[in-house]
């Protein structure tokens, strides 16, 4: 039996493991990415390993995330990224010069590669072919220094799509359409792999849209085939030299297969507030809107802001309506200034912001109270906006642009023809915003401000693990709950102590101050806890709280794979029934948890408080067996070195 595309590359970059599915296997990768939001921590934690030069074949740090400059802090933390990786061989992309995931689309991915990234929406990179993990920042941080890269050996899922994308439809549909059918949790533990006809006039901005939102399933990452249309995206940018044909066997098998019929397609929205929560646009209605955002990591590239300047052109934006466009890179943002399209926005009434994350993260543009906002975005978490009272629905550039212009959720196919935007045989190429690091880095100082703290460290796991339930939470718990990312707090991504004051808060404003006053404890959560972003603050902040391990029905991998990098115990009831025999106060204990760990998946948690006993399974590998019992990644690590 042949090989998929995705296990190619897995086979490819083997070191540890047997690709049979369930296994932990672990991968050389060649290339990862960091942005600001995440770096920060991402670079302390390299450091503390004590590597002088980075050893992959391209490092790059990117600034796109905290770019508002309220305070000393953001800039502080961009001074500290850029010497730190000039000092240690990173490349580093300016502020201004684009979202990591675009400018690494255009710059830097190479067909056939790995790429880690500290940023759940990195596998974007499959668009062009490359086999693209988000990761926590300290598994970034080990790869940036050699390490092998851990995962389970994940399913493939094969994703037909057959036909061709009918005028007003795009690829953002197609991705709000596997999100219908498969839902938020559809993708967990699987690569979705993209094939069938329907795939051959799909551009390489349009895969890397599809690809992008593959998070938003939940799923390991997303793939294209690296084809002809990779091969004209490449010469474009003038890196022909990188392309490398790339398809699966023609007798590859796969783990499951789903058909998407591109001719009967109609234009999409995700209601709020998930992203699979999708309708039809013209069965939505003519909602009233109040503001329109386009942009973000999903839908920048030059093409998805050629059809919005062609929309606005000779239009006005409805009065009551606020549209912010982010062109992707300063790429985009250039050719845009040069063919006129950049005036045409303008002209409509359109607010240009930088070629940046900004509202997408929550980072300004935060709607009205009660507002309904269209958002060409990929997340649409209640309150990730930075207003709970949002209503945030996410749709194509094409919705987005015409509802701007009526004032009212509209179906683009109302505007008459569609433009027709052709992918340019030239890319304008200008990498004077990419910073070269030091050709030796001993000469090079790193730059700390007064905001960046030690990072926590947990201890060795004692024999007993005994707390109260310090909080029970609800099925789907994001990483916006568990660490809110906003405007406000941004800035002290490298300031664990202060962000934890804020841990679990939209959720319960008193956790944190319960959990110190409890010493730590339990948190219970429904399914799918920590959703959303590869942020691993969603794990630093409740070890800082002294949170000794998680419960759940489920958990997203990201997180979870933070979780034990923390040394913070991912357990699942073995009987979902189970979590209703624990309330929030109540006192719980595992004894002999050491043995217990090394001697099986199943334990024993005790409810004290109700003198229950409740089965749980921890799921781990040898390797996360005795990360664990040291108390975190990096504990073993040192551990190893000894």
């Amino acid at each position: 039996m042949g090989l998929n595309l995705a296990q190619k590359i897995i086979k490819e970059h083997l070191i540890t493991g047997e690709m049979a599915e369930g296994s932990e296997i672990s991968i050389k990768i060649d290339q990862t990415l960091t942005q600001d939001s995440t770096g920060t921590m991402a670079y302390l934690q390299f450091e503390a390993m004590g590597i002088p030069r980075v050893k992959t074949k391209k490092s790059v740090a990117y600034i796109d995330h905290n770019t508002l400059q309220a305070g000393f802090e953001n800039a502080d933390d961009h001074k500290y990224i850029q010497t730190v990786a000039s000092k240690h061989g990173v490349y580093f992309s300016r502020p201004g010069n684009g979202i990591c995931h675009q400018v690494q689309l255009e710059r830097f991915g190479v067909p056939g590669m790995t790429l880690l990234g500290s940023d759940s929406h990195t596998p974007t990179g499959g668009g062009i072919g490359m086999l693209a993990i988000g990761a926590g920042g300290l598994d970034v941080a080990v790869a940036m220094g050699g390490g092998p890269y851990y995962l389970t050996m994940p399913k493939v899922s094969k994703v037909n799509l057959k036909g061709n994308l009918k005028p007003w439809v795009s690829a953002k549909d197609i991705i709000l359409e596997v999100l219908r059918v498969l839902s938020v949790k559809g993708g967990v533990g699987k690569v979705v792999e993209y094939a069938g006809e329907g795939i051959k006039n799909l551009t390489v901005p349009e895969r890397a849209t599809i690809t992008n939102m593959g998070a938003e399933l939940g799923a390991t990452t997303s793939i294209f085939p690296s084809d002809e249309m990779t091969k004209e995206f490449l010469k474009a940018q003038g890196r022909e030299s990188d392309w490398i044909e790339l398809k699966p066997d023609a007798d590859a098998s796969y783990d499951e297969e789903i058909e998407i019929d591109l001719d009967s397609l109609e234009p999409l929205a995700a209601k709020p507030h998930s992203p699979d929560n999708v309708e039809k646009v013209k069965e939505i209605g003519k909602i009233k809107v109040d503001q329109v955002a386009i942009g973000s990591c999903t839908n920048s590239s030059f093409m998805d802001m050629m059809k919005v300047a062609k929309i606005l052109k000779g239009k006005t934006v409805k009065s009551d309506v606020s549209l912010v466009i982010a062109p992707g890179s300063k790429q985009v943002l250039t050719m845009l200034a040069q063919n006129g399209a950049l005036a045409d926005m303008v002209a409509a009434g359109a607010r240009i912001l930088e070629s940046a994350c900004g509202p997408c993260i929550g980072m300004g543009q935060a709607p009205k109270t009660d507002a309904v906002s269209l958002r060409t975005f990929n997340r649409n978490f209640e309150g990730r906006s930075g207003t709970k009272s949002a209503q945030v629905y996410l749709v194509s550039p094409e919705v987005a642009a015409a509802s701007a212009i009526t004032g009212v959720m509209t179906n683009p196919k109302d505007l008459g023809d569609a433009p027709e935007i052709k992918i340019p045989s030239e890319f304008v190429t200008d990498d004077n915003m990419v910073v070269e690091p030091a050709p030796e880095g001993a000469e090079v100082e790193v730059v700390r401000g007064p905001n960046i703290k030690p990072f926590p460290l947990n201890k060795e796991l004692g024999e007993k693990l005994e707390g109260k339930a310090l909080i029970k939470v609800e099925d789907n718990i994001t990483t916006d709950h568990i660490m809110p990312s906003n405007a406000k707090l941004l800035p002290y991504r490298s300031n664990i102590p202060y962000l934890a004051e804020y841990c679990l808060t939209p959720c319960d404003p008193d956790f944190p101050k319960r959990a110190k006053e409890n010493g730590g404890g339990f948190i219970i959560g429904g399914s799918n806890y920590g959703q959303g972003s590869s942020r691993e603050h969603a794990a630093l902040a409740p070890l800082q709280l002294g949170v000794k391990a998680v419960i759940t029905k489920s958990f997203a991998r990201i997180h979870m794979a933070n979780l034990i990098n923390s040394g913070i115990i991912p357990m699942t009831f073995e009987n979902e029934a189970d979590y209703d025999e624990i309330d929030m106060g109540d006192d719980i204990v595992i004894e002999n948890i050491v043995n217990q760990i090394k001697n099986g998946s199943r334990l024993t948690v005790k409810n004290k408080t109700k003198n229950k006993d409740i089965p749980v399974n921890v799921t781990l590998s040898e390797r996360q067996v005795e990360m664990i019992l040291a108390g975190g990644l990096i504990n073993y690590t040192k551990k190893q070195n000894q």
